[in-house]
């Protein structure tokens, strides 16, 4: 059978932290900005840890 090839596409977008949880950034932080208030943006900012359920997924999708 052949090897699974990883999704780039998540790959491209999340990163695996040393203890082997998944970070990523949040969304909504490119344009129309002038009417989110800045401690939302300053919020937006800050990368964030994927929850458990799609951890489990995005695992399969990255190491195949």
């Amino acid at each position: 059978m052949p090897k699974q090839k990883t999704h780039k596409g998540i790959a491209k977008r999340v990163k695996v932290t040393a203890n082997g949880k998944l970070k990523h950034h949040k969304g909504f932080h490119s344009h129309i900005l002038t009417k989110k208030s800045g401690n939302r943006k300053r919020q937006l900012r800050k990368a964030k840890l994927l929850s458990k359920s799609y951890q489990k997924k995005y695992k399969k999708l990255l190491h195949g």
